[in-house]
């Protein structure tokens, strides 16, 4: 995921490699070293008896741990960070024997139950008694994971960090013959309200009948995006560009006029942290109509960078952006307000030092997982 490549290839005062079941869309993201470790072989009579006889963890018995602490001790590692909570979980056997330290960062989704993994609840508490320290995105999950059980005292905020050179500020006058351009870029999934973009925007063009609405990113509910587009009568107005690099979003940033993004939280409690591809649009100059959900109100200052609306708000959120329209001085406003409150909470260089001393406080205190050596 790109917020996770800037850090992870952004660290300046610690070398680093990555280990991983399966590597994708290297060209875009260049990085070594990289130690790929697909399905696991084991001995048949090793695993039977790890599993049986000894009655280990899956993550012993299918080969896994032996891998994982192999490639540790070639790189010497001084320390692990684990991206996402659920990974964090299925490695617990191997973070609570190892001697080191090791921090998990959660990003959203990895806070939901999950009703096909009986005990996960139980299993991600115990994770979060058991590590030294815990990352979150944003204040929200910060308060869900103190809510599962965490000592607050543990928990860091590690924010999103946006490389501002690559997102530089554009002036947006009000363009000729009402041709309005509202932009949404993200994962297409249920919690990213796009359907309630949709809807919004079916409304909006009643009274400004050649606006358009971009539609970045790909995903799960693509087609069915599309086809409510179709439904709604939108069709020829919304574009589908599908998944796209930073210097092609960077471009429709800059063509665009607003930026909405009804985020909302899902049945299963899956939950946004902060949107990466927000921070990118308000960098370079976007005014944000959003929702009051997970980590949003933490990036958009009401009223000064953005509008927000209470979830599933469609008529609020149809108000907000028509408002952003009907008043240029606000718009132009807000936009240069969102510029600046990005470089100064959310660049890139900033964020990263920031995780480095995160590391650092870890290795000066020594502390493995609880219960585990020094």
């Amino acid at each position: 995921m790109l917020h996770i490549y800037r850090q992870v290839s952004g660290l300046r005062e610690f070398d680093t490699f990555v280990i991983t079941k399966e590597r994708r869309s290297e060209e875009r993201f260049p990085f070594e070293p990289v130690e790929i470790h697909g399905k696991v072989r084991s001995n048949f009579i090793r695993r039977f008896w790890l599993k049986y006889i000894k009655k280990e963890p899956a993550i012993v018995y299918r080969g896994e741990y032996r891998v994982l602490e192999q490639a540790l001790q070639k790189h010497q590692a001084d320390l692990m960070h684990v991206y996402f909570g659920h990974t964090g979980v299925h490695l617990l056997p191997f973070i609570k024997r190892w001697d080191r330290p090791v921090v998990v960062s959660f990003h959203g989704m990895d806070v939901q139950p999950r009703e096909d993994q009986p005990g996960y609840v139980d299993r991600l508490r115990d994770l979060l008694q058991t590590l030294p320290m815990v990352m979150a995105r944003s204040e929200s999950l910060k308060q869900r994971l103190i809510d599962l059980g965490c000592d607050e005292s543990k928990i860091r905020l590690n924010r999103t960090g946006i490389p501002m050179e690559g997102f530089p500020v554009v002036e947006r006058p009000a363009p000729e013959g009402g041709e309005w351009r509202l932009m949404q870029a993200c994962r297409m999934v249920e919690k990213k309200g796009l359907d309630d973009t949709l809807q919004v925007f079916a409304d909006l063009v009643k009274d400004y009948p050649k606006a358009r609405l971009v539609l970045a990113g790909d995903g799960p509910l693509m087609e069915q995006t599309q086809s409510l587009a179709k439904e709604l009568g939108i069709g020829g107005q919304v574009d589908f560009p599908g998944f796209l690099s930073s210097e092609q979003l960077r471009d429709l940033y800059h063509q665009a006029h607003i930026f909405i993004h009804p985020s909302r939280i899902t049945e299963d409690h899956n939950q946004e942290g902060i949107p990466n591809a927000m921070l990118e649009a308000m960098a370079t100059g976007l005014p944000v109509v959003a929702t009051l959900h997970g980590g949003i109100p933490e990036a958009v200052k009401q009223g000064q960078t953005g509008l927000l609306v209470e979830e599933r708000d469609r008529e609020g959120l149809l108000q907000q952006v028509k408002r952003l329209i009907e008043d240029d001085e606000m718009r132009q406003q807000m936009g240069k307000a969102a510029a600046a409150s990005m470089r100064e909470d959310f660049e890139q260089s900033a964020q990263v030092a920031r995780l480095e001393g995160y590391y650092q406080e870890l290795l000066d205190t020594g502390k493995g997982a609880q219960g585990g050596g020094q």
